[in-house]
Parts: structure tokens; sequence; C-alpha cells
């Protein structure tokens, strides 16, 4: 059986997959005591009057396997839009097959359209799978940069 690849925009019905995958992404991040994403709050951020973030699904054949959740943002320094990968993931069992990179390219593809100045996103220091893989697609890190915070 030949194996089909597609990569799709999420829709509204799409939202328990949505959180589902976000779910898996947490539990490998060791981070699931921070997911409280509920159905209803992907909904309204995502697909409600003013959608605030995106997704893009990833599938192989008709399974599910990863998706991209991204948003824009703008760069003072540049004088453009930017887009922001907040996450991506691609199951476990579906990594190393080229998943992760077509979400990618499905981004600067996206973000080129909108005619976008920068894709960024950061990464777990310990994710060294993760580092690795951006530095192969040619990203480079920040390191002079540190990340803040104000949970609220």
């Amino acid at each position: 059986m030949e194996t089909f690849f597609k990569i799709k925009e999420a829709e509204l019905s799409d939202v328990l997959l949505i959180q589902q995958l976000i779910t898996e992404l947490a539990e490998y991040e060791k981070l699931l005591p921070q997911m409280v994403a509920t159905p209803e709050l992907l909904q309204m951020h995502l697909f409600g009057s003013s959608p605030i973030a995106h997704v893009f699904l990833a599938y192989e054949n008709e399974t599910p396997i990863g998706f991209a959740l991204y948003f824009y943002n703008f760069s003072t320094f540049v004088g453009k839009p930017s887009i922001y990968l907040e996450d991506l993931y691609v199951r476990e069992p579906f990594r190393g097959r080229g998943y992760g990179k077509a979400l990618l390219e499905k981004l600067i593809q996206k973000a080129k359209e909108k005619d976008c100045g920068r894709l960024e996103w950061s990464v777990l220091n310990w994710n060294k799978p993760a580092i690795d893989f951006y530095k192969k697609m040619g990203a480079q890190p920040m390191e002079e940069w540190t990340t803040f915070r104000v949970s609220l």
C-alpha cells in the first residue's frame, strides 16, 4: 500500500483532535500539569469570531500524525509581520519520515505568502532531537536571547 501524506488547515470539527495532540506534546515535554487547554478554549481562540492562532494538521493516509500551531506577530526591526511557531509535534511512530520537515516547510510557505520577515520558535534545551532537527533545517539558535514569561 502506497503511503499518502497531506497537510491541511484545521477546521472547527478538529478541535478534539487538536486537544489530543497538544496533550500528547505536553506528555512528551514533561509539562502535562501545565496543559489546561480545553476544547472550549481552543474553539474560541482558533475558530471563534477573531481567531488568534492557526493550526496545520498532518496526516499519513487518514491517520492524524502531527500538527503545527502558529500565530502572527510583528517585527519592529524588520518592519513586517512574522510567524511564531508555538508548537510543532509529530507522533513518535511517525518521526524520522520527513513529516516535521513538511510541516515546517508549510509554515515557511505561509510566511512567504503573507510577506513575513521571520519565522521563529522556542525549543526546550533538553530536547536534543528537536534541536538537531531544526539545525538540520537551517535554523540558527539565538543564544544571546533569554526567554521571559509572566503567567496570568
